[in-house]
């Protein structure tokens, strides 16, 4: 019987181990390999390898509409930067409160929050109030969406999490004197650095990724992010996939490095608050 169970095991974990090559392997190389090619034999789409290795594919992206790609990481890594700080800074906050407080308001507050998972971005809404303050295709009103989109899903992370934090913390804390910003900052922030790691890995992963919406707020070859330089190589009548690929590895590898390292800690995040709640 033990027997058996192993050889079950065993076949699982080979028939996973075939799905994910053949669902993330063979796209990743199928990308690397068409990035080295020259444009016509690229255009085929095809997974043999290319006759002569173009490893100036990658300069020409770096090189395509005077550098844009420099320009656009460095809006990406600002819009970036700036969204997560916000999320990070008001989404635990809020997380505390709504974890800590039972009352109606609050629950209220954390009914309205959660439906924003469920309740895509309206384009032209969205767009007509950035006007109205003023704000659309500037980097502010850029952050200001990304906060926008990603709050429920990292208030809701941080707000499992609040649960393991022993609630006897905080009252020793109200006995010494502390006010409830102080609690929260002296002691309860401090403690959240497992899930903050894992919100600002997830929330950057995602954010720096994003194409649709800098597409539709952010517009301009001046505010082009990583993303959208992938238009530079698609046209209505002809396109340079080894340039396209040869650009979505260049932007896929920073975040793909990062998501690697700190794996371990994506997960420890996410599941913390699982236990009790």
């Amino acid at each position: 019987m033990q027997k058996k169970r192993n050889i079950r095991t065993w076949i699982g974990d080979i028939v996973g181990l075939l799905v994910c090559f053949f669902i993330f392997v063979i796209p990743f190389l199928f990308m690397v390999i068409n990035s080295l090619k020259e444009r016509r034999e690229a255009n085929k789409l095809s997974l043999s390898l290319p006759t002569k290795f173009e490893w100036s594919n990658f300069v020409e992206v770096f090189q395509t509409n005077d550098y844009q790609i420099l320009t656009a990481f460095k809006n990406s890594i600002i819009l970036t930067v700036g969204a997560v700080a916000i999320l990070v800074f008001f989404s635990a906050m809020a997380g505390y409160v709504i974890q800590r407080r039972k009352d109606r308001p609050v629950k209220i507050a954390n009914t309205i929050i959660m439906t924003g998972l469920m309740i895509p971005a309206a384009i032209l809404p969205t767009i007509w109030v950035m006007q109205t303050l003023h704000i659309y295709k500037t980097m502010p009103g850029m952050i200001l969406v990304e906060v926008a989109l990603h709050t429920p899903f990292t208030i809701m992370l941080y707000r499992g999490f609040m649960s393991t934090i022993p609630i006897e913390l905080e009252e020793a804390a109200y006995i010494d004197g502390c006010t409830p910003f102080q609690v929260f900052r002296m002691i309860i922030f401090p403690l959240l650095k497992p899930v903050t790691s894992t919100v600002i890995i997830l929330d950057a992963v995602t954010i720096f990724n994003d194409f649709t919406n800098p597409l539709y707020f952010f517009p301009g070859n001046e505010n082009a992010t990583m993303q959208v330089t992938l238009y530079n190589y698609m046209g209505q009548f002809s396109s340079a996939y080894n340039l396209l690929f040869a650009d979505v590895l260049i932007i896929t590898i920073p975040m793909l490095i990062i998501f690697l390292i700190f794996n371990n800690k994506i997960v420890d995040g996410m599941v913390a608050g699982s236990v009790k709640g």
